[in-house]
């Protein structure tokens, strides 16, 4: 820039033009929406985002985050029904909405009217509103991904609440290969906004399923061919490492709520028993820790052509 006018051979004065034209040619490709008022009728369901429980009235859950975004329209069979923007996140998000997100109504807004219509600071300044997928019996679930897969892992949640928890457990889940997460009890929502953003979508792409009764549905894992692998700290467990190359066929990792763990019913229904070594007078990891060293363990040798070979058929699994 000299003078203040552009300089041909400057690119810092070239580049703002060239992404202006980007974002224009970007948004004759998508369904933008500009909006400037918060009380705009098309933003009805960002409204009151704090409500979990009103959301879930609604039939709807809403993705927070710019990442969490792209895994939702690049590999979550979910789809949204409109996206909200700032600005700057559409100029960022332009190419890949193109590419992805044709036919979705895309509302774009200055960021302060994003924060006052859901009532906090927007992560990133990107959200999306999605219709609640129908619920799956686990017990189908479990079936499917037998059907699918060679020695699937899956994950057993018996009453974790914690939003943060249950998020990284699918985080940990979609990384390491766990094929479903089954939650039990009072396991939190993994579609609440807040777990959701933790795991990074990942409970956007492993399929989960709820059970009202863990201890139950463990049995029925267990006549389906699955080891069940309590996570239990004392020391009467297998050590974890033992996993490595003991491996037993389709697996069940089973962890119970931070503080009282599983519970006696739950720890019944073990096969075995799973304990990880750690310092004198430490009695437990985070429990979404505890998943992520259990997956590891469990995960088979890499294919020498770099892939993991246990997909058993060309069929869809929901989520996968």
């Amino acid at each position: 820039m000299k003078g203040g006018s552009i300089d041909p051979n400057d690119d810092a004065g070239r580049a703002a033009p060239r992404a202006v034209a980007n974002d224009a040619a970007n948004e004759k490709l998508l369904r933008v929406e500009r909006v400037a008022a918060l009380g705009d009728p098309r933003l009805a369901d960002y409204r009151n985002l704090k409500d979990a429980a009103l959301l879930r009235d609604r039939g709807r859950f809403v993705v927070e985050g710019r990442a969490n975004l792209l895994v939702l329209l690049e590999r979550s069979h979910m789809r949204p029904e409109s996206i909200l923007l700032s600005e700057a996140a559409f100029g960022a998000l332009g190419a890949d909405l193109a590419r992805l997100a044709g036919g979705v109504p895309i509302f774009v807004a200055d960021q302060s009217v994003l924060d006052g219509v859901v009532g906090f600071s927007v992560h990133r300044g990107a959200l999306a509103a999605c219709p609640r997928p129908p619920s799956t019996e686990p017990e189908v679930l479990a079936r499917e991904v037998l059907d699918r897969f060679d020695a699937p892992r899956v994950v057993v949640l018996e009453d974790v609440r914690d939003a943060d928890n249950v998020g990284a457990i699918f985080r940990n889940a979609m990384a390491l290969g766990a094929r479903a997460v089954f939650l039990g009890g009072h396991s939190c929502d993994p579609l609440y906004r807040k777990a959701i953003r933790t795991s990074i979508g990942g409970s956007l792409c492993v399929p989960f399923a709820r059970t009202e009764d863990a201890p139950a549905f463990l049995g029925r894992l267990r006549e389906f061919g699955f080891a069940v692998l309590a996570f239990d700290p004392k020391e009467t467990g297998h050590e974890v490492d033992s996993l490595r190359h003991d491996r037993p066929g389709p697996a069940a990792l089973v962890v119970g709520t931070e503080g009282p763990g599983l519970t006696a019913a739950a720890l019944a229904q073990a096969s075995r028993r799973i304990r990880i070594a750690m310092e004198p007078g430490v009695d437990s990891l985070n429990v979404a820790t505890a998943v992520a060293i259990g997956l590891h363990a469990l995960r088979p040798p890499a294919d020498p052509s770099g892939g993991q070979s246990e997909v058993r058929s060309a069929g869809g699994s929901r989520g996968e």
